[in-house]
């Protein structure tokens, strides 16, 4: 029987699997027995595998088909230290966005989403695409760039198809938002 530590963060990975498949029409799943297949101590196990097993055992959620380019990491946690991030001396956070960018490719878009009792769930990504956001927290890790920590719903409504799009997306829709959202970007 798992701890109810894993049992809550199986939860949160179902949960999140569950909401990118209504969103989107396609299958994402939790990673079976998730917990750093091809990461940590199992970075070996990618010489053996083939791109699409890779892509199938990076993070916690096995993306849809046509999200080539994802890579998610999943936490549920009783309560996150925010005071700590906002003075960039979050070792959490590091800790957590060292897991991720461990399994990651260089053309990845990594993202992590995270979930806390009595504060909601948030998403924390990468600030090198411009994303559209209300309300964020900047968070600048010791390792890995600078990080946008936001609203987990209001991402998803201002971001949904720009999201697909990165991922990997070659649905003619996706493209053409992709390539309108370069288009304005160079102009600015």
């Amino acid at each position: 029987m798992p701890s109810p530590q894993k049992a809550k963060g199986s939860g949160f990975e179902r949960e999140v699997a569950r909401f990118l498949s209504d969103l989107y029409g396609e299958s994402f799943i939790r990673v079976p027995n998730s917990g750093a297949y091809i990461g940590g101590k199992n970075k070996e196990r990618k010489q053996v595998l083939h791109e699409g097993q890779v892509r199938s055992f990076k993070g916690d959620i096995i993306p849809g088909q046509s999200f080539t380019k994802l890579n998610a990491e999943c936490k549920s946690y009783a309560d996150f230290p925010f005071n700590l991030a906002v003075t960039g001396e979050c070792k959490v956070l590091e800790g957590w966005l060292n897991q991720m960018m461990g399994v990651a490719e260089p053309d990845d878009l990594n993202v992590l989403f995270m979930k806390f009792n009595r504060k909601g769930r948030f998403a924390a990504i990468e600030t090198k695409y411009d994303w559209t956001v209300k309300n964020f927290l900047h968070y600048s890790s010791i390792k890995h760039n600078d990080w946008i920590i936001t609203d987990f719903d209001n991402f998803f409504e201002l971001n949904k198809d720009l999201f697909k799009a990165l991922c990997g997306s070659t649905d003619t829709k996706s493209l053409s938002i992709l390539n309108q959202h370069y288009c304005v970007a160079q102009t600015v």
